[in-house]
């Protein structure tokens, strides 16, 4: 480690950081070349060294020295993001700890315009808006923007439910450091890290403020990205959101909110199980009855929103259990969207979930052209089975 602070900032910025050799310059150098003159003193860039096996650790180690502000963590066995990013929390010094992630950076003017806001609106929680950038270049908007728009001063979840279903990330976040300490919120080992975190946040916050302007770049297909990897580690979602709705089980034991909850998770296991990059073929129908296991296990007394259409049909599989039918349905929609989009693009898999990570998507499907939410609601099942 190296440079301590002198004092404490205002912002301490956590960079975890592995296998990203090609992008970890660029992400760096947006924090630091975007930190104002004379606010030096304000933010601190700690990045955490995840035992990378490129030339990450040397090039933390150079990007360090004599640069002020930054710091340099390097752990000796990989732990994964979740706990890398704890690591880079345990010496942050800031009162906010924002965690951007090594292989996506800031656009310019980003760094003022939060320690703006933070200074204007002390919050608990800072929510940010992004826009995702594929390999071409292309920018695109998320799904789940539209729900930040609107929102001046500051709120609370009660106030402004629809923030919940914005994308359900740490970076797009700034939390204050000693709400994070009363909510006693770390992160899980383990992929999907970011479930029994995030949503805590928002559901505990007395004061959240929304930055209504792009302050983080989400690079989209990288190789090696979570969301473009094959493996059996998707299934650690099922974990993390058994985490999440323990917490909320014990910290926050509201049905609506419960609702609101287990209609987000049956979307993300809807996103996982529909998508090619994710997991193997002979993995698929395994995870879509662990989903109906955890269906059976958490559906709502009361019921819940269910979501319109397709993705309404989906989720009432997913309540049968009868994979059969969603098999059936994922195929159909495959070849309708091979049969409207013919040529290079035409295998797009429209009957599955994007590959996002988050499944604000399937949420936004839910509401009505104004954003109000679908009137329809789900009763409990017996058995799991609808009558």
């Amino acid at each position: 480690m190296v440079n301590e602070p002198t004092h404490a900032p205002l912002l301490s910025i956590v960079v975890p950081v592995y296998g990203v050799e090609a992008y970890l310059y660029q992400c760096l150098e947006s924090i630091r070349a975007d930190i104002p003159a004379g606010e030096s003193d304000a933010v601190e860039m700690i990045a955490v060294d995840d035992a990378s096996p490129d030339g990450c650790g040397d090039m933390l180690r150079s990007y360090a020295a004599g640069r002020d502000g930054a710091r340099v963590v390097h752990l000796s066995n990989n732990v994964g993001l979740g706990l890398a990013r704890n690591a880079g929390l345990d010496v942050a010094t800031g009162r906010y700890v924002w965690f951007v992630d090594s292989d996506d950076w800031l656009p310019p003017g980003t760094i003022p315009a939060v320690l703006d806001r933070l200074r204007q609106h002390q919050p608990d929680v800072l929510m940010l808006d992004h826009l995702r950038v594929h390999e071409d270049g292309r920018r695109e908007v998320d799904a789940s923007s539209h729900l930040l728009r609107g929102i001046p001063g500051v709120t609370r979840l009660d106030d402004q439910p629809q923030l919940l279903r914005v994308q359900h990330t740490a970076w797009n976040k700034v939390v204050r450091r000693d709400f994070l300490d009363q909510l006693e919120l770390r992160f899980f080992p383990g992929w999907y890290e970011d479930i029994p975190f995030s949503h805590p946040l928002l559901i505990g916050a007395e004061k959240i403020s929304v930055l209504d302007r792009v302050c983080y770049l989400y690079r989209q297909g990288r190789h090696g990205a979570i969301t473009s990897t094959r493996s059996g580690r998707h299934f650690d979602a099922f974990a993390q959101y058994e985490r999440l709705l323990d917490w909320v089980a014990r910290k926050h034991p509201d049905e609506r909110l419960q609702a609101e909850l287990f209609q987000l998770m049956i979307n993300h296991y809807l996103v996982v199980v529909g998508n090619d990059g994710r997991l193997h073929p002979h993995l698929r129908r395994d995870f879509f009855h662990r989903a109906a296991e955890h269906y059976r296990r958490y559906l709502p007394t009361g019921g819940y929103p269910l979501p319109p259409g397709v993705t309404g049909l989906k989720h009432r599989l997913v309540g049968r259990g009868d994979w059969l039918a969603y098999s059936a349905l994922r195929q159909a929609h495959r070849v309708a969207g091979r049969l409207r989009r013919p040529g290079p693009a035409g295998g797009v898999d429209t009957g599955s979930a994007t590959t996002d990570e988050d499944p604000s998507r399937g949420a936004v499907t839910a509401t009505t052209g104004d954003g109000a939410r679908a009137p329809q609601r789900h009763d409990a099942l017996a058995g799991g089975r609808l009558p």
